[in-house]
């Protein structure tokens, strides 16, 4: 399989490279004919001029598929050396042949690069034969041997290595794919597990709605004579729980449009913001110093009966779970740490911030984009239409979080 070629600049991409190059060699080996010292042997210094230019054009055209056609651009450049070496080996055609053998070892495929290596290795060992055959003197054997192996033996190890660098930066490239794409599926993941736990959350507060409603019902159905004011608080409270119900419904529906999902857990009773203290005293018992500071009990004035009885159910249940995955993180990553809960809710949004003391290394899970506790947090907020915001902020490490209050059902 050939190596892909790069892409770059105009003048870097095949054939326009190719052209430059071939262009760049005849001029120099145009200069190096006039200037006269171009032969190698004696016997090339009588060779018209004419004759040479021509031999070196055809050596610069085979340059020209050096890139797209290595096979047949090395065959055109041999073609060109054994007219030359007839005529009088000369410097210009033996440039022109190392460029090109070089374009095959590292344009052409890889059987055609283990046979440029295997006769630069075979050229030098059969000079040394031939010259011991013909002289007798090793000392001169060894010396042609050198000169002859240069023309091989440099431009194949140059592309070699070359080749190699290549193709471990296009290895590298292909992993960097691949660890993208796995980071991708685990973050769709994680979103998708997260919905799926949201939905059953949803699904927990639908059934408490429809569950008062049904016992609404049966006290309306024994009371059918019995005090006007009742009845009609019973049938209030009815619609009441069926507005909220149907409103959560789509919520949820939304929710579980999403791609993929995972097995039903048990039906558990969801954890609501009332259920806080109780979050936190677990964070302590991990070693967290936590201190919580909220005004949902006091709201524009009016007092609460209880912890997030006046907030959507399903923002209630965002608030709780990312508190929970911040702590969560506070204690894997900073054990011992001082952390600060805040939740601010006023002008018809829940401003939820969890501050800790900044680890001396950022957690995998937080300081990057492939964390599946952020995502979490993450996907909790913007299904309510809401943000999450989580990095450094004045030498700690903050979670804040934005939700919408208004134009959404409340949960009981």
């Amino acid at each position: 399989m050939s190596f892909p070629r790069p892409v770059g600049r105009w003048w870097q991409r095949p054939p326009w490279r190719d052209r430059l190059v071939a262009g760049g060699l005849f001029f120099l080996g145009g200069l190096i004919y006039f200037a006269g010292f171009a032969s190698v042997t004696s016997r090339g210094d009588a060779v018209p001029l004419a004759w040479r230019l021509g031999v070196l054009v055809v050596a610069c055209a085979g340059g020209l598929l050096r890139a797209r056609m290595p096979p047949l651009a090395l065959m055109i450049g041999v073609l060109a050396l054994a007219v030359d070496i007839y005529l009088g080996l000369s410097v210009p055609i033996v440039i022109v042949l190392a460029d090109l053998i070089f374009a095959a070892t590292l344009y052409g495929s890889r059987l055609l690069s283990r046979i440029q290596i295997a006769i630069a290795v075979v050229i030098p060992l059969v000079t040394i034969v031939v010259t011991l055959a013909g002289t007798g003197d090793w000392r001169l054997a060894l010396l042609f041997a050198w000169q002859v192996a240069a023309v091989p033996v440099i431009p194949v190890w140059w592309a070699m290595n070359v080749r190699n660098h290549r193709e471990l930066a296009a290895a590298e490239r292909h992993r960097s794919e691949q660890l993208a794409t796995i980071n991708e599926l685990d973050r769709r993941g994680a979103i998708a597990a997260e919905r799926a736990r949201m939905a059953r959350d949803l699904h927990d507060v639908i059934a408490s709605h429809l569950s008062a409603i049904a016992i609404q019902s049966e006290a309306l159905l024994s009371m059918a004579d019995g005090d006007p004011d009742t009845v009609r608080t019973v049938v209030r409270s009815v619609r009441e729980n069926s507005i909220q119900s149907l409103s959560e419904m789509r919520a949820m529906i939304g929710m579980l449009r999403a791609d993929g999902g995972e097995d039903a857990d048990p039906a558990t009773a969801p954890a609501r913001l009332r259920d806080l203290e109780r979050l936190l005293e677990s964070a302590r018992a991990g070693g967290l110093r936590v201190e919580l500071r909220s005004n949902l009990q006091q709201i524009e004035g009016e007092a609460l009966d209880g912890v997030g009885e006046t907030l959507p159910a399903a923002v209630d249940l965002a608030a709780y779970r990312i508190v929970q995955e911040a702590l969560t993180n506070a204690v894997k990553h900073g054990a011992g740490a001082s952390v600060a809960v805040s939740l601010d809710h006023a002008a018809g949004q829940l401003v939820i911030e969890v501050t800790n003391e900044r680890p001396d290394r950022v957690p995998a899970g937080q300081g990057d984009q492939g964390g599946t506790g952020l995502v979490s947090m993450r996907e909790r907020a913007e299904t309510v239409g809401g943000t999450l915001l989580a990095g450094p902020h004045a030498g700690t490490w903050r979670v804040r979080a934005v939700l919408p209050t208004k134009g959404l059902p409340t949960g009981g």
